[in-house]
Order: structure tokens, then C-alpha cells, then sequence
């Protein structure tokens, strides 16, 4: 969603920033642990959003503050310029060989999206205003400098803030009902993972499988010891090449990710990561489990009205 000013303040100890890191790099594939759980014999969680209802929820939010921002007078462009097939994510396994084949880990799609950001038009407008009329569009967008403060402890220690008022806030009303509970429990959910990502990442089953998946990419002729430093890889070579040879790196982009995702569907990858996570996660059900539950049943309420207010992004 494009943002005008960012209002986050993050207060985090360093232990978090690292964890961050190993987070950011695991993010696996969103694993149905509620089927999982029926077939343990425990009792179901609520699912969580699939990644295509956190767009649409996502484009509904747009709507609705684009709607509320005419109201008060001002115009609110919807950033909608990445096509459905362009938005999906590019997490730890990749195994959609398919997708590979076209758009290898999206590098030229992340590129196309900068492009979109630096031409979005919320912020042109906003600097083209009176400065009367710019401190208007402040409070009507998020409440300006008297807006609520929104505060979410952090699993692995620290806390995050958020400032939110006017249509902002009232999107997320519409939507999520609690603007407030859903902003705490998103930021326990996604935090999750700085408490077992390290433990997760050297998990014996998990390594056993991405030896021998890296064992397929060498057989392909790509010789990386796991998902992220092929990707890693490529991201150097794009850079070494730069805009005269993009379509040599692209080219290379291609190979790689092709294999990856290859490799990923023969070890079974993305079923191991997701067993494993699920069973990190599940240790800290009895802390942690109730803040999960709601965060993915107001994520819930949020596309069942999200699904009334826009269409399937196209």
C-alpha cells in the first residue's frame, strides 16, 4: 500500500534485528498447520490467509481509504500496478517451476514495482498542495501529530509503534474491527520466528533435505548449498552485469531459479520446511497460541469484507 510518511517507530534490542534477518530468510511457505493438526489428532487453528486474500484485503484497504480521503476532499490514488502474477511472494522455497520459467525470483518484477513506487502518485500530489492544505491531507490520511499510538511488544523483545488515525484508521476499522488488537497480534505472529528460527534452520531433518536438494543443483550445474545463496548469487550477477547485460543475467536468473524449483518439488522441500516450522511453532502454542489464533481470525474478518469491497486483483 503506498504511504505518504512512515509513522513506524521501532524500539528493538539487537537480538531481534538478527533474529529479523534468519526470519526474513526462512518465511518458508504458509503451511496448512490446520490440516496438519486434524491429521496429528490435535485440534484445528484457524488457517492462516492464503498470500493472494492478503492482497485482495490489502487492494480493499486502498479502496476504502481512497473512498474516505474523497470525503474529505481530497484524491487517493490505489496503487494496483502489479498484476496478481506479479504479486506473489518469493519465499525461502520456491517450487513453482512454472513461475521459475517465466520470472525466474522475480528480479525484473521487483523492478517494475520500484518503478511503480517511485512514480506513485499520492506523494506528488501531496507536495503540489498548499501547506495549509498539505497539514489537511496529513490528519485526513492518518490523523496527523494527535493520531492514537498503537504499541505491540515483540516476541524476542523489544516493542513496535504505530501512529494511526483518520481514514487509515478507519479502513482498518472496516475491515479488521480492532484496528488496534490486529496491529498487536500481527506483530506477535510475524515475530514468531525470532524465537525459532535459529533452531529451525538447524533442524537435522530440514538440513538432511537441503543437502539433498543441494546435491540436485549441482547435478543441474548449480553448485549452492541452499536456497538463499543461489539467490544470493543471482542477485550479484545482476549487479556485476548491470543494465548493458541484463538480459544475460536475466537469462541467468532463469536457469537458476528453474533448478531451485525443481530441486525443491524432487526433495519435497516445501512439505519438510513446513512440517518442521509447524513444530517449532507449536511449542509455543501454550504462550503464544491465543494472540495467533485471533490475529489469523481478524485477518479472516478482514477478506470476508475485503471480498465485498474489491475484486480479485487480475
Amino acid at each position: 500500500m503506498p504511504v505518504v510518511r512512515r509513522r513506524v517507530v521501532l524500539t528493538l534490542s539487537l537480538g531481534v534485528v538478527v533474529a529479523s534477518a534468519a526470519a526474513t530468510a526462512i518465511g518458508y511457505a504458509g503451511g496448512d498447520d490446520g490440516a496438519q493438526a486434524q491429521r496429528d489428532g490435535r485440534e484445528p487453528r484457524p488457517a492462516a490467509l492464503t498470500w493472494q486474500q492478503e492482497l485482495r484485503v490489502s487492494d480493499a484497504q486502498q479502496r476504502l481509504m481512497s473512498r474516505c480521503m474523497k470525503r474529505q476532499g481530497f484524491t487517493y490514488w490505489e496503487d494496483l500496478g502489479m498484476t496478481l502474477e506479479e504479486s506473489r511472494p518469493v519465499r525461502y522455497v520456491q517450487d513453482d517451476v512454472r513461475w521459475a520459467r517465466s520470472h525466474g525470483y522475480g528480479g525484473r518484477i521487483e523492478a517494475k514495482s520500484e518503478r511503480v513506487r517511485e512514480r506513485n502518485p499520492v506523494g506528488t500530489y501531496r507536495d503540489a498542495l498548499s501547506a495549509s492544505r498539505r497539514a489537511a491531507f496529513d490528519i485526513a490520511l492518518d490523523g496527523g501529530a494527535d493520531a492514537r499510538t498503537f504499541v505491540a511488544p515483540l516476541p524476542g523483545g523489544g516493542e513496535i509503534r504505530k501512529r494511526v488515525g483518520g481514514c487509515t484508521e478507519e479502513a482498518e476499522r472496516e475491515l479488521y474491527g480492532d484496528p488496534a488488537e490486529w496491529f498487536r497480534t500481527s506483530k506477535i505472529a510475524m515475530g514468531l520466528t525470532s524465537l525459532y528460527g535459529d533452531d529451525l534452520m538447524k533442524d537435522r531433518q530440514l538440513t538432511a533435505t537441503i543437502r539433498a536438494w543441494a546435491r540436485c543443483m549441482k547435478d543441474a550445474g548449480q553448485p549452492y548449498q541452499d536456497p538463499q545463496t543461489a539467490r544470493d548469487a543471482v542477485r550479484v550477477n545482476t549487479s556485476r552485469l548491470g543494465t548493458a547485460r541484463a538480459d544475460e543475467a536475466f537469462a541467468t536468473e532463469l536457469r537458476t531459479a528453474v533448478a531451485d524449483a525443481t530441486c525443491a518439488r524432487e526433495t519435497s522441500l516445501r512439505a519438510v520446511a513446513t512440517a518442521r516450522e509447524t513444530y517449532y511453532q507449536d511449542r509455543l502454542r501454550d504462550r503464544y497460541g491465543e494472540d495467533v489464533d485471533t490475529y489469523r481470525n481478524l485477518g479472516q474478518r478482514a477478506y470476508d469484507r475485503a471480498v465485498q469491497v474489491v475484486p480479485a486483483r487480475g
